[in-house]
């Protein structure tokens, strides 16, 4: 490696750091993206361009520039596979509407999957032979069957979470799933081990092994409820890192290698603080299949019971014009209608009026972590107004009106008094200490968890009935009348 590769590649380990310590914040978040993204340009002309190899010309050994020894063919291929893949990532990063954001997420965990995969294959090929000449250490095998079934759980893993994202696919309800699960995952590791003891150039195994990962990662994902999804993309992220870390065990790149190890350890850090937030453990998560609807819901309709209160625009209107203190809790539900540029106006007219207004934020609303976050900073919504649940939840009691808008789940009291809900000693905004609660909702369905919403039947609660964006933008209209 030349010295000036080695700087680059350190320059843009640096940005790597500085730019996932800026995520951590929304006011510096696309900051953060850009300086990690600007070090990712210079690793890529870096490498296609000041990597060094040792050749022998009429018996001198020599260092010559990589790019010297490459057919330029490949050269025009691999700025072209950049090239269209920037223009597609582009294309669906502008396009994607708001409520799909997780979805494409998802799809993004699983092309990291497919690439460590896909490099795994051909390694496997280029290294792997059991004569003594081409036979590869065992390290190196380990390695590189890691890369292929890491690959292939996150792949097919991602699908099937963009999947039940889309609501194309259902929860899988297999008998003992556990189980097959458990049994599937240990013949995996067992029939690795078997690969790396024979040292065998067998491809036929390794796609043996490449199936058996790749059902495996269907079966992973697809009997985990809904309302664990957060935790599940979190994962898949984890596990993109990691993928990509081997990948640059593999090729000996300390970028990848560091860039792996960042997003895989980022990844779980978020993973566990996704669970903490939902007062489940990783392992009820990957095994529990929480919210999967259906029997949860049935198990509970009836159970909460009660008469609810209708409320319109107008009176929802009044009651927050005279008010002092309003905390408007946004959810998936909000990201559905789009109504992310109205509530913002909401927002403005009640601060023109007077009133102190923030916005109340759990970890785990929407369908992916910080889902929300983005949601409202796509509106301008000033980052200071967005709390977190640990700092909100001692202001509602002091919270004259509680605006509720397309949340559910992570509002419900039953986290609080039910010991036989599924979502019992989960963590949740305590909208209910507030002095009166307006809930905005199309309709009475249950939540992701698909369980019945004790808040509702709150006799502080008022529901105001519709779309989100059409609810918003007439109580908008009458607040201005006023």
């Amino acid at each position: 490696m030349s010295i000036a590769l080695s700087i680059i590649y350190l320059i843009t380990t640096v940005t790597f750091v500085i730019g996932l310590k800026m995520l951590g914040h929304p006011e510096t978040a696309k900051k953060g993206n850009l300086i990690s993204g600007t070090g990712m340009v210079l690793a890529i002309i870096g490498t296609l361009f000041l990597q060094t190899k040792d050749v022998v010309i009429d018996g001198i050994a020599q260092t010559v520039p990589l790019y010297q020894t490459v057919p330029l063919i490949i050269y025009i291929l691999i700025i072209a596979a950049i090239t269209l893949g920037s223009i597609i990532g582009w294309f669906l990063a502008m396009k994607v509407k708001m409520t799909k954001m997780p979805e494409l997420v998802s799809l993004f965990n699983g092309f990291g999957g497919g690439s460590a995969l896909l490099i795994g294959l051909i390694e496997f090929s280029k290294n792997v032979g059991i004569d003594d000449v081409n036979k590869a250490s065992s390290s190196i095998v380990i390695t590189i069957l890691a890369a292929i079934i890491i690959g292939s759980i996150t792949l097919t893993g991602s699908i099937v979470a963009w999947a039940k994202l889309n609501g194309s696919m259902n929860d899988l309800r297999l008998p003992n799933y556990n189980l097959i699960n458990n049994i599937l995952f240990l013949a995996l590791v067992a029939f690795g081990a078997y690969i790396v003891v024979m040292n065998t150039d067998s491809l036929v195994l390794i796609y043996i092994l490449l199936i058996a990962s790749l059902i495996y990662g269907y079966l992973f994902v697809a009997p985990i409820g809904g309302a664990d999804m957060p935790v599940v993309i979190s994962l898949l992220n984890s596990l993109t890192g990691i993928a990509a870390a081997i990948t640059g065990i593999l090729y000996g790149n300390m970028v990848m290698l560091v860039g792996g190890i960042l997003v895989g350890s980022a990844g779980l850090i978020l993973t566990f603080a996704m669970c903490k937030a939902m007062n489940r453990s990783l392992g009820s998560v990957v095994f529990g299949a929480f919210g999967g609807g259906g029997d949860a819901a049935m198990a509970t309709v009836g159970k909460t019971g009660g008469n609810i209160k209708k409320t319109s625009a107008s009176d929802a209107a009044v009651m927050m014009n005279y008010s002092t203190n309003v905390v408007i809790v946004p959810g998936y539900g909000l990201a559905v209608a789009q109504a992310q540029h109205v509530i913002h106006e909401l927002e403005e007219l009640l601060t023109k009026k007077g009133v102190n207004v923030k916005y109340a934020i759990h970890p785990v609303a929407g369908r992916m972590p910080g889902h929300m976050n983005v949601l409202l900073a796509e509106a301008n919504v000033s980052y200071d107004k967005l709390i977190e649940m640990d700092d909100i939840n001692p202001q509602f009691p002091n919270t004259d009106v509680v605006l509720v808008v397309g949340a559910n789940d992570v509002v419900n009291p039953a986290a609080h008094n039910d010991p036989s809900s599924p979502i019992y000693g989960m963590p949740i905004l305590d909208v209910e200490n507030a002095k009166h609660i307006i809930v905005n909702k199309r309709s009475m369905n249950p939540g992701y968890a698909g369980i019945e919403n004790e808040l509702f039947f709150n006799q502080k609660t008022s529901m105001l009935f519709g779309d989100a964006k059409s609810a918003l933008t007439e109580l908008v209209s009458e607040l201005k009348n006023m």
